[in-house]
């Protein structure tokens, strides 16, 4: 069993500091730019930046979903998404870039062993990188001027 990595990056053309906030705001911007692979979104605590939980069914593929309890805390000014029902946690970095920033998305889990492993190792990353481009287009669009 090894660790899988899924990583994706994209520069939007707004301050860091607005649209580090709108990744922040669970309870009205994350339910907005959440793509169709997400759903019964809701907010169990929180619902600003650090000490939310957050619930949602992830549905990276036809049969991989994965119900996820996510505990946010800060690490470094990155948001951490910890789930709580599995070894998955995100880190969202927003960083100046010029006029505007570039966001990272970092997604890292104990993937599974064996021939399964492989594939997940292989294709995974690939899959929930574009589910994660899917959110930052529509990150980019939500504070675009």
């Amino acid at each position: 069993m090894g660790q899988v990595t899924a990583r994706t990056s994209r520069t939007i053309e707004a301050p860091a500091e607005q649209v580090r906030a709108a990744l922040a705001d669970y309870a009205t911007t994350r339910p907005r730019i959440l793509t169709d692979a997400y759903r019964d979104y809701r907010v169990e605590a929180g619902g600003q930046g650090a000490g939310s939980r957050v619930h949602w069914t992830l549905q990276a593929t036809k049969s991989r979903v994965r119900d996820q309890l996510v505990d946010v805390t800060e690490d470094a000014g990155a948001l951490v998404e910890s789930d709580t029902n599995s070894s998955m946690v995100t880190r969202w970095t927003v960083a100046p870039a010029g006029s505007g920033s570039t966001v990272t998305v970092e997604t890292t889990w104990n993937g599974a062993s064996g021939i399964g492993g492989f594939f997940e190792r292989t294709f995974a990353p690939k899959g929930l990188a574009r589910i994660h481009d899917g959110v930052l287009e529509k990150l980019a669009a939500s504070v675009a001027p």
